[in-house]
């Protein structure tokens, strides 16, 4: 169910091992994923779910995008058909040790950047989940040793015998509510899940820092090998800061680290660094090789992406910032900030942010369809707020508001649908009115 990267390769993935897969999507199917199962024999339907095919399945592989409260998942899991993610299947079909990296924020980051130290360590390593290529369809065929997997609370909620040989846990924030009854234990226990069925022989890496996490591990019952990160502390096991060295520990000769050689900027990108660093020296890496391949680390698009100067003015494409943390995180890095905020709101708490937003932002444009919530919980802090449901505008407003040496930053707080496909859309089209506006600029 879902014939997006997932769906599709769970079909491939089913195909190869004999099985007879039907791939049935309730919205309109994209013409390359069309193709692919035309190509290699794969019956599909889109604009709706037959009830009547899909209630004979054995078994169902269901897109993370769907809650299991919609009536077609009720049926199935009436009729006692088993509803699994594409994690859990193609989990069966490889030899292969899984690293397992989810969090509210953070998540492509961390991922991205242990694939990045892994592969210039030489690791045969495979990038999968929430990110790259569907981790079913690099089963199919491949010769990887290590995959490294983003893994989302919804992507959490579908695996049962899946197991992390190494688990890594980043953080827990409110967010994505509206799936989970609006209960934030539910959520908490969602993201738990990434160290469920490991043994004492995996590892389970983890933020000390946050209170949530802190507070499981010492109630819980959590089998692996724990390596706690923090920039707070000083601890005996897994890594830590002092002043400006990161140290490591993770039983054998301890190793340090000058955070100076960091490419990614925030204390929260100190601690997705240690994260990863810990990760790659618990699968086998070479210290001397992470330190060689960490300055040439580039993160995902849409992350406190660089996108260029116009008159003494940086654009920062901070688009994939689809809550209020993540925000925060971007709005900690920079003062003198122009901000541009807004889409559909998730049931944000803008109290969390008030004091940072009081210190560093000077003005507001709110880009999207209902800024009203937006807007009044910043109305006594900042001055300057502007509306717009145009990103054209809103660069052009954001510029003719920042001073030179200021920051122009679209980090949104918000989910992207109102206006935009998804995020990555969002932050395109705002590197193209960036683009665009500097060229008229220059050009009078």
């Amino acid at each position: 169910m879902g014939a997006g990267e997932s769906g599709v390769g769970a079909a491939l993935l089913a195909k190869a091992k004999g099985l007879d897969p039907f791939v049935s999507d309730s919205g309109s199917i994209k013409e390359f994923y069309k193709n692919v199962m035309k190509e290699n024999g794969i019956e599909y339907e889109e604009g709706k779910h037959s009830l009547e095919i899909i209630l004979q399945s054995d078994e169902v592989i269901k897109s993370p995008g769907i809650p299991d409260n919609v009536p077609v998942i009720e049926a199935l899991i009436k009729n006692n058909i088993n509803v699994i993610s594409e994690l859990e299947f193609a989990y069966r079909y490889t030899d292969a040790k899984i690293i397992a990296v989810t969090g509210t924020n953070g998540k492509s980051t961390t991922t991205l950047l242990i694939y990045h130290l892994l592969k210039n360590s030489k690791i045969k390593v495979g990038l999968a989940g929430n990110i790259g290529n569907s981790f079913a369809k690099q089963v199919i065929d491949s010769n990887i040793d290590v995959y490294v997997i983003e893994i989302s609370s919804f992507q959490l909620d579908g695996l049962k015998d899946f197991k992390a040989d190494v688990g890594v846990l980043l953080n827990i924030t409110p967010d994505h509510l509206d799936r989970y009854d609006n209960d934030f234990s539910k959520y908490i226990d969602s993201k738990i899940r990434v160290a469920n069925n490991q043994t004492e022989n995996d590892a389970f890496v983890f933020n000390y820092d946050d209170l949530e996490i802190k507070e499981k591990m010492q109630n819980g019952d959590f089998k692996g090998i724990h390596y706690p990160f923090t920039i707070t502390s000083q601890l005996e096991k897994g890594a830590h800061l002092i002043e400006d060295d990161l140290h490591f520990n993770i039983g054998r000769e301890k190793k340090v680290l000058s955070s100076s050689i960091i490419p990614i900027r925030g204390d929260h990108n100190l601690s997705n660094t240690m994260a990863a660093i810990l990760v790659s020296l618990i699968v086998g890496a070479e210290f001397s090789q992470i330190v060689a391949a960490i300055p040439s680390f580039k993160n995902a698009p849409h992350r406190m992406e660089v996108v260029c100067d116009i008159k003494g003015v940086s654009f920062i494409n901070d688009s994939k910032a689809t809550n209020v943390e993540s925000a925060l995180k971007a709005l900690q890095c920079y003062n003198q900030i122009t901000w541009i905020a807004g889409g559909i709101d998730k049931g944000n708490d803008y109290g969390l942010i008030t004091e940072t937003v009081q210190k560093n932002v000077k003005a507001l444009v709110c880009l999207g369809k209902d800024n009203r919530k937006l807007m009044e919980s910043f109305t006594d802090i900042i001055e300057d707020i502007f509306e717009t449901n145009d990103v054209n505008e809103a660069v052009k407003i954001a510029f003719d508001h920042t001073d030179e040496g200021g920051i122009v930053l679209l980090s949104p707080a918000c989910s992207s649908f109102d206006l935009f496909d998804n995020y990555e859309h969002r932050g395109d089209s705002f590197k193209e009115a960036v683009g665009k506006y500097k060229y008229e600029i220059e050009q009078n």
